[in-house]
């Protein structure tokens, strides 16, 4: 960002929170816009400001220890995470926090953004998953992001929001883009009776169009077959997990968390969740008949 002016640079944060309030992504004065100015410059909103009424000489400049060196407010109250994901990547140049109403509620809901269901997510974020809550303003939250953001360049943030991260602060707002309009599809499929997911071998051929296409991916995808209840991506994050069926095609019935995978036990508790596809769920109840023969 050396060679791009300063001030247009903060234009640009203007016009992405315009963006990102119009679009309403954000309410009152939530969410948050960075971008790195050379190796130990950051330039970011200011706190108490709503992003669709900010100006260009609100922006405020601080370094990589979160001091402040030029801006006559203070900086956004969220830069402890900004400030992390700078140091987990380099190749990081601008960082968008905000609200997205149903990216945040799958967020709340605790279910992340994670099946194969569309393939332009796949070959430009992968999957996107949840960072575990962590109090806002607070270091919970940084060291929160930190494990996945080393392979994602999109989160959602328990019970909070989204993150996205780009090259450049207007890519980093497309994506925010494609997670909330990933979200909306998902949830209107779930509602019509559930995602048909893209198989394995699909997932893998869309991740060989990123080569071809230049699109830049912090990890590669590994799959985690959620018929036979594979291991998603634990704490130590290496890849961008995306949950997909050996078959093309196949939908799965989702219970009220994502604490469990089935097959689990009697005792487990109303809380827990259990996935398997139509099929199964026919041969479950085909043999719950017999029994009652």
């Amino acid at each position: 960002m050396a060679d791009v002016p300063l001030d247009t640079l903060r234009a640009d944060i203007v016009e992405v929170g315009r963006r990102l309030y119009a679009r309403g992504f954000c309410a009152s004065n939530d969410g948050n816009i960075s971008i790195r100015l050379g190796e130990d410059r950051i330039l970011t909103t200011p706190k108490s400001v709503s992003k669709g009424f900010m100006s260009p000489d609100m922006m405020v400049v601080v370094d990589l220890d979160g001091r402040k060196v030029a801006g006559d407010r203070d900086a956004s109250s969220e830069l402890l995470m900004h400030l992390e994901v700078y140091r987990q990547r380099a190749d990081v140049r601008a960082v968008v926090h905000a609200h997205p109403p149903l990216a945040t509620g799958f967020a709340v809901a605790g279910v992340p953004l994670d099946r194969a269901v569309l393939a332009e997510v796949i070959t430009t974020l992968g999957s996107i998953p949840i960072a575990e809550y962590g109090t806002p303003s607070t270091p919970e939250l940084p060291a929160a992001v930190r494990q996945y953001i080393r392979v994602h360049d999109g989160l959602l943030l328990a019970n909070h929001g989204a993150l996205t991260v780009a090259h450049e602060v207007f890519a980093a707002y497309y994506k925010m883009e494609t997670i909330e309009h990933f979200a909306k599809i998902s949830l209107a499929a779930r509602l019509l009776g559930g995602e048909r997911l893209l198989s394995q071998e699909e997932v893998l051929r869309l991740q060989g169009l990123r080569g071809r296409y230049g699109i830049a991916s912090p990890a590669s995808i590994c799959l985690d077959d959620i018929l036979e209840g594979g291991v998603a991506a634990t704490s130590d994050a290496t890849c961008q997990v995306v949950r997909a069926p050996d078959a093309p095609g196949e939908r799965v019935v989702i219970g009220p968390s994502r604490t469990a995978r089935w097959p689990t036990s009697p005792s487990a508790g109303g809380d827990e969740e259990i996935r398997l596809t139509y099929r199964q769920l026919a041969a479950l109840v085909e043999e719950a008949v017999r029994k009652l023969q």
